[in-house]
């Protein structure tokens, strides 16, 4: 399986300043044609590095409020519901979930409207442990990479790490990845046995 080289990594660098900058640009920066720029990015979204192309929108600019972080605690049974609801809301521009449970988000909304926008969000508002807001002075969102950043896939047979001696294989037009080649043959295995089985 290949890593990321340093084409790879131009290329994404190209698409991270400008989504829809077009391949032939790209290609004149990266010494290639834009069929071949076509075709590594093709394969950067099959490997899961791209996850798509998006706008980002000045939400200040478009509608009334002030950009604020929001941290909630919560009980630990209602993380993945606070989660949802407010990766769901309109007015929620970033939410994140901490591995120990807390919830943080940004949006723009008025401030005396946080209540309003947790009671949209949330089944049941009054699971929240402790609520924080503050205003945000100012906000950047990076999507660049590094230099130093190494692909890490993870093998869809055992969880390891998929190096550059992995391998990887279509099965039935979806391209898996393998730390190694008993992991692919584990998994074509099963995979053929249950395919029989159907």
């Amino acid at each position: 399986m290949r890593t990321l080289d340093e084409t790879d990594r131009e290329i994404l660098e190209s698409l991270s300043e400008d989504a829809r900058r077009p391949f032939s640009d790209i290609a004149d920066r990266v010494d290639l044609s834009a069929p071949a720029v076509s075709d590594r990015v093709d394969r950067l979204e099959e490997m899961g590095v791209i996850e798509g192309f998006t706008l980002r929108i000045d939400h200040e600019t478009l509608s009334s409020g002030v950009a604020v972080l929001v941290r909630l605690e919560l009980p630990l049974s209602s993380v993945e519901q606070a989660y949802r609801g407010l990766a769901d809301h309109d007015r929620v521009e970033h939410v994140f979930e901490t591995a120990d449970g807390e919830v943080v988000c940004t949006a723009t909304i008025d401030p005396g409207a946080v209540d309003r926008l947790f009671a949209e969000a949330l089944a049941d508002p009054d699971v929240i442990g402790s609520l924080h807001v503050q205003l945000l002075a100012s906000r950047e969102w990076d999507s660049t990479i590094g230099t130093d950043v190494e692909l890490a896939i993870d093998c869809v047979e055992c969880g390891n790490t998929v190096t550059s001696e992995g391998e990887s294989a279509r099965i039935d037009e979806t391209l898996y990845h393998f730390c190694c080649g008993t992991c692919l043959s584990r998994f074509k295995k099963r995979y053929d046995r249950i395919e029989k089985d159907a």
